[in-house]
């Protein structure tokens, strides 16, 4: 049987993040992907330019139309809004019994909007957290959830142990946000630290990368691989996507999942 992954995610009309960035790099990974709808962002590379978020009963709707029919080998979060929102996806997951769970904390847009109500972190650390195979919080977002100040790798290693004392098995803190002439990240799992690293790309065109990163990492764990080995490749591949951005719209392009299809390692 294809692997499968669904995606709970919000829509992003440019199509460089969200739920179309997601199905972009499940399909480049022979993955049958399928969404969940959370919330409509009219969006384009300039920036959110309004949300309208979809009301958490019909979000339980499409995750049960999809489970209890097609049913998934992993699954992946991204933006999900409010409290609300997250208390249904959790549910649903809680009820089928979801094997393997990436959990990407969307709080911020690139652009600044904010995509979490502040009031909904709560929830994600109690609801969601302790579900997750593995948490996927970039530096900003680790900042949040732990209330530490990240400066440092030792600080991302610090950040990364933290959220996994609070119920998380596994956090792969991403650390784009720092300045270096690498990108590193920290990958932890409860008995060893990685560090994962690739050059530092001088280039505007990085919109999407934490959601086609995670999506990534889910579409290995649907493929059967063991979580390093899918986060290893997830670092390899949004490398090669960041390094082929697209120079579209008028403001900072996407990341480019399809490059991957011509220049994978």
């Amino acid at each position: 049987m294809v692997p499968r992954a669904l995606t709970i995610a919000g829509s992003d009309s440019g199509g460089g993040a969200g739920i179309q960035a997601d199905l972009k790099t499940f399909t480049v990974f022979g993955v049958f992907g399928m969404s969940a709808i959370t919330a409509l962002t009219a969006q384009n590379t300039t920036g959110v330019h309004g949300i309208q978020v979809v009301p958490a009963p019909f979000v339980r709707a499409q995750i049960d139309a999809v489970l209890s029919d097609i049913g998934v080998d992993a699954v992946k979060t991204g933006m999900l809004a409010t409290t609300e929102v997250i208390v249904a996806v959790a549910a649903a997951l809680r009820d089928y019994g979801t094997p393997r769970l990436v959990l990407d904390p969307v709080m911020v847009a690139q652009s600044g909007a904010t995509l979490l109500a502040g009031d909904a972190r709560g929830a994600l650390l109690d609801e969601l957290l302790p579900l997750a195979t593995v948490a996927t919080p970039n530096i900003p977002e680790a900042e949040a959830l732990t209330g530490r100040a990240i400066t440092s790798v030792a600080d991302m290693r610090d950040a990364a142990r933290a959220l996994i004392d609070r119920g998380a098995p596994a956090c792969l803190v991403k650390g784009g946000h720092l300045p270096g002439v690498n990108a590193v990240d920290v990958f932890a799992d409860g008995t060893a630290v990685h560090e994962l690293a690739a050059p530092r790309l001088a280039t505007p065109h990085t919109h999407g990368t934490g959601c086609q990163m995670s999506a990534a990492i889910a579409a290995n764990l649907a493929r059967g691989l063991p979580l390093l080995d899918a986060v290893t490749i997830a670092k390899r591949f949004i490398t090669v996507a960041v390094r082929h951005g697209l120079a579209i719209g008028h403001g900072p392009g996407p990341a480019n999942p399809l490059a991957w299809l011509k220049e994978r390692p």
